[in-house]
């Protein structure tokens, strides 16, 4: 396998033909790297690229994110999705105020042993900001080695994950990681695309496996494939002398820390006046109800799992005792509330934000 040049060619297209410019690019702040690639989890860098430089902004140094009210970081971070990372997010600038006098550790093994940080982002962290010689792993690595090599190991499997991780690190500049590892991801996400890649003129397209056995389309090879899961929420937006009942979720579920109205989940769509009977015999809602409104359906796609609600809207003259340990908040203060991206969608479309 003829690994070696394959950096140097890398580095040479990276210096003539990369444009792709980002804040976060040959930055040097273990934080705010650590900050971005949190960010860009699960996130397309055209939507992180706004919340990086609002957390940039709010939080200028790793010091300033640990003394911050949680709920302050959770209503930043509301629209990001997988708030698990926010989660760790905020446990980890604790840790390291606490554990290493607010100063990022400078070790590969150190910064892996954090919360919330796997091999590819200890790897960012390690050769961006201390120029360790650590490869980045991610799709976009997997699909450039894959295509390039012509491997059709699948790369969601063990032996997969093994070996393109062996081939990251052959092909790495152990002089400048830094430089190789920003131009692989860069390359992967803007010539070897998924999608259309842009092969004619690749620098790689005299050596690129796929390319030469017209095999691009079919690399990288997959073995799984994903599951999505269908959930039907009903929302109920109950009102009482003027307030909104509340809560947050601290299930081991979707939107951890994120608020929302009572709510009932259901295999399939229901009968609407079925589901009001049912929740006034729960004690949701007294018999002097009154139904306001019921909204069109909205739908929230998650990676594995499809979100569909519909929010029903009711005035209750008295304060529901079932719902006494709801957070009962006036209507104008919901806009300082963090929620899910399909609560947010619906209060802007009914004139509540």
């Amino acid at each position: 396998m003829k690994y070696k040049g394959f950096s140097k060619k890398l580095q040479i297209w990276d210096l003539k033909f990369n444009d792709r410019a980002m804040p976060w690019k040959k930055e040097k702040d273990p934080y705010k790297i650590w900050l971005s690639e949190i960010i860009l989890q699960q996130t397309r860098v055209e939507q992180g690229l706004a919340y990086y430089e609002k957390f940039i902004k709010h939080f200028p140094t790793i010091k300033d994110l640990a003394a911050a009210n949680g709920k302050k970081v959770f209503k930043l971070w509301e629209g990001l999705g997988y708030y698990t990372r926010c989660k760790n997010l905020i446990f980890t600038a604790k840790e390291i105020v606490e554990q290493y006098n607010g100063v990022f550790p400078n070790d590969y093994h150190e910064i892996l042993k954090l919360k919330g940080i796997g091999p590819y982002t200890a790897a960012a962290i390690a050769s961006f900001a201390f120029n360790q010689p650590y490869p980045v792993v991610d799709g976009n690595v997997f699909r450039v080695l894959s295509r390039y090599f012509g491997i059709d190991t699948p790369i969601d499997t063990t032996e997969g994950k093994n070996l393109f991780t062996d081939l990251a690190n052959m092909v790495l500049d152990k002089k400048n990681p830094a430089g190789h590892n920003q131009a692989m991801m860069d390359f992967g996400a803007t010539v070897c695309k998924p999608v259309n890649p842009i092969c004619e003129p690749c620098v790689f397209k005299k050596s690129c496996k796929a390319f030469l056995q017209n095999r691009v389309e079919m690399l990288p090879v997959k073995n799984k494939k994903t599951i999505v899961k269908k959930r039907q929420f009903y929302f109920f937006v109950i009102e009482s002398k003027g307030k909104i009942a509340l809560r947050e979720r601290l299930e081991k579920d979707i939107w951890l820390h994120l608020h929302e109205f009572p709510v009932v989940e259901t295999q399939k769509q229901e009968d609407i006046n079925a589901l009001i009977k049912n929740v006034q015999k729960a004690g949701w809602i007294n018999k002097d109800a009154v139904l306001l409104r019921i909204s069109k359906p909205f739908i929230q796609k998650l990676t594995h799992q499809v979100i569909h609600a519909i929010f029903i809207e009711l005035k209750v003259t008295k304060t529901p005792a079932a719902l006494s340990k709801y957070i009962w908040m006036d209507r104008s203060l919901l806009q300082n509330i963090s929620f899910p991206k399909i609560i947010r969608e619906y209060l802007k479309s009914s004139g509540q934000q």
